[in-house]
C-alpha cells in the first residue's frame, strides 16, 4: 500500500507542475507557419511573477506550495539574449501528497528565436532533466532534444522541421505578445509543444473575458482559456487559465483538472511589469 501510495502522490506532482507550466507559457499562442521571430510588447528586463498553489485535498483546499518567475536581458553564446527563469516548490507540510520541486530556464534571441531550454523536475527521489538545443540553418528549425530519466539513463532526439518548434518556456515569453483582439468566444489556436522527449499538438479554446481576484487582493478583468492537448485521438481539457486583458497579458489564476484530483493557483506579486496594468477593476 505504501508503494502503491507514492506512485499515485508522485504522479499528481508531475501532472501539477506540467500543467501550471504549460498553462503559463501558452496563455496566448497562434496558428499557421510563422516566423520563428518575432517582436516584444509584452515584459521588459527585471519582470517577476509570483503564484500561490492550492491542491483539492479530500473536498478541502490546501496550499501546496508557490511558483515564481523572472525575465531579464542576458547573453547566449556571445549574443545578447532574454534569460527566462520559472521554479514551483511544494509546501513540505503536504509533501506527503506530493513533492514539487521544478526549474525551468530559456535563453531566447532578443528577436523572440528560441535558442535553449532546460527542465529540472524532482519527484521524490526522482530526478528528471529535459533539454532542448535550437539550431535554424538551412531554413529550417532543428532542434537536439535531450531527456535525463530517473533512473539516470540518457537519451536524445535530432529532429528538422520546416515550421518553428517551441518548448514551454520559450513559448510563453513569446506568445505574451500576441494580439487577441478580434477573438470570440470558442475560438481555437493549435500549436506544437516540445520537450526532452518528442512533440505535443495542443489548443488553446478561448472562453470568453471573466473578473478575476488574485492572492494580493486585486481584482483584474481577464481573458479566459481552456488548454487541451491530444489524447488517444481525442483533445482533451486539462486547465482553464485566466490572463490579464491588457497588453501585459500575465497569468492571474489557473484551475487544473488532474487525473486525481483539482488544482488552482492565485497571482501573489507581479514586479516590473513592461505596461501599465489597465485591467485592474477598482
Amino acid at each position: 500500500m505504501m508503494q502503491t501510495k507514492h506512485i499515485t502522490y508522485h504522479t499528481k506532482s508531475r501532472q501539477i507542475a506540467r500543467w501550471f507550466i504549460v498553462v503559463l507559457l501558452c496563455s496566448l499562442t497562434t496558428t499557421g507557419h510563422a516566423q520563428c521571430t518575432f517582436r516584444n510588447t509584452a515584459f521588459k528586463s527585471g519582470e517577476y511573477l509570483s503564484y500561490n498553489l492550492y491542491y483539492n485535498w479530500k473536498f478541502v483546499w490546501v496550499k501546496a506550495g508557490t511558483a515564481s518567475m523572472s525575465t531579464v536581458e542576458s547573453n547566449y553564446k556571445g549574443k545578447a539574449a532574454w534569460r527566462a527563469s520559472l521554479t514551483t516548490r511544494g509546501n513540505k507540510k503536504v509533501d506527503d501528497m506530493f513533492v514539487l520541486r521544478d526549474t525551468l530556464l530559456c535563453y531566447s534571441s532578443k528577436d523572440m528565436a528560441p535558442l535553449y531550454y532546460r527542465k529540472g523536475a524532482r519527484e521524490g527521489k526522482r530526478y528528471t532533466v529535459d533539454e532542448i538545443f535550437y539550431d535554424y540553418s538551412n531554413d529550417r528549425c532543428n532542434v537536439r532534444q535531450h531527456r535525463q530519466h530517473g533512473n539516470g539513463t540518457h537519451s536524445w532526439l535530432k529532429k528538422s522541421y520546416e515550421d518553428c518548434i517551441y518548448d514551454m518556456l520559450n513559448m510563453f515569453i513569446r506568445a505574451r505578445s500576441f494580439d487577441p483582439t478580434g477573438w470570440k468566444k470558442g475560438h481555437v489556436v493549435n500549436f506544437p509543444i516540445a520537450d526532452g522527449n518528442g512533440r505535443t499538438p495542443a489548443q488553446i479554446k478561448f472562453q470568453g473575458k471573466q473578473t478575476v481576484k488574485g492572492d494580493n487582493g486585486v481584482k483584474y478583468r481577464c481573458l479566459q482559456l481552456s488548454y487541451l492537448e491530444l489524447e488517444d485521438g481525442k483533445y482533451k481539457r486539462i486547465v482553464d487559465f485566466y490572463v490579464t486583458d491588457d497588453q501585459n497579458h500575465i497569468p492571474v489564476r489557473l484551475d487544473m483538472f488532474l487525473r486525481f484530483g483539482s488544482a488552482k493557483a492565485f497571482v501573489v506579486g507581479i514586479k516590473g511589469e513592461r505596461n501599465p496594468i489597465t485591467s485592474i477593476v477598482k
